[in-house]
């Protein structure tokens, strides 16, 4: 099951008690295909609350660790979109950092060398289109560390429009982030056929808006 994410929505359950967006796609299984009892549904993979885009559930037990496994081996790309402040050094290029994690802040701190406790992050960017005083940027992910499209874009100097933890100077209205999970290519698990997932950004943003490629 695939399902674009909204800005603002929870995927897995946590303190602060909101329904959580697995628990809206059972719900929505059950009606859908009249399912009587507890529906079952596996997550995958999470993406930051203010981020939006592509989010993979598992409908069944049996499918949920080969997609693990997928996602593990890096057998599943993902491509996001974000929306910067300030033009990056170069159209484009792959960016090395070494990734902290501080979890009382639930922040990363990107290092241009390898420090205790770091971990490698990697990815690839280019622009797309250019706007006033924004840039589109597509992102290739080659790791999958913790808020690490965030920390890295940051670290040279364009966060992301509305991410005020990696020094974007101000939030978006509603709490979102202009970062989306744009495209993702997997096997799928049981039948063995590629599958490849495009998700439109939110509508009704303007800068979004101008991104319909």
């Amino acid at each position: 099951m695939v399902v674009n994410k909204r800005p603002g929505d929870i995927v897995q359950g946590d303190k602060t008690g909101d329904k959580p967006l697995s628990e809206v796609v059972k719900s929505y299984i059950a009606e859908k295909y009249n399912k009587p009892g507890a529906v079952y549904l596996g997550v995958v993979h999470r993406l930051d609350r203010p981020t939006s885009g592509i989010v993979i559930f598992s409908r069944t037990s049996k499918a949920l660790p080969r997609l693990n496994k997928l996602f593990a081996e890096k057998e599943a790309k993902k491509t996001y979109w974000a929306i910067v402040k300030n033009a990056p050094p170069k159209i484009e290029d792959t960016l090395v950092h070494y990734l902290k994690r501080n979890s009382k802040q639930n922040k990363s701190y990107a290092h241009p060398k390898e420090t205790p406790g770091s971990k490698k992050g990697i990815l690839d960017y280019k622009i797309l289109q250019e706007f006033n005083n924004y840039f589109l940027l597509e992102i290739a992910l080659h790791t999958g560390r913790h808020h690490q499209i965030r920390a890295q874009m940051a670290a040279i100097g364009c966060p992301i429009k509305g991410d005020l933890k990696y020094s974007f100077d101000r939030s978006n209205p509603d709490g979102s982030i202009h970062l989306h999970s744009r495209k993702l290519i997997l096997t799928h698990p049981v039948q063995k056929e590629q599958m490849t997932f495009i998700a439109p950004p939110p509508e009704g943003d303007a800068l979004w808006d101008s991104c319909r490629l």
